[in-house]
C-alpha cells in the first residue's frame, strides 16, 4: 500500500475534512435560501407581505414604500 491508509485515497484524506466542507456549504445555501439571503429587496418584500395579509393600512404601507425609498 502506497499511502498506508489501505485503500490509496480513503477516508482518512477526503472522507473527514471533504465532507464536512461539503455539508457546511449546503447548510450555508439552504439556511440563506431560507432566510431570503443578504437581498436587498427583502424589507420591501416584507413590507408587501405585511400589507397583503392586512397587518398595515393603505396609508401606512404608502409611508412605508417612501421611508424605504430614501
Amino acid at each position: 500500500m502506497m499511502w498506508g491508509y489501505g485503500e490509496g485515497w480513503g477516508m482518512p484524506m477526503f472522507g473527514g475534512p471533504l465532507a464536512l466542507i461539503i455539508i457546511a456549504a449546503v447548510a450555508f445555501y439552504a439556511f440563506n435560501r431560507r432566510n431570503g439571503g443578504a437581498d436587498a429587496s427583502r424589507p420591501r418584500a416584507t413590507l408587501d407581505r405585511r400589507y397583503a395579509d392586512g397587518e398595515i393600512t393603505k396609508d401606512q404601507y404608502d409611508q412605508m414604500r417612501r421611508d424605504l425609498a430614501t
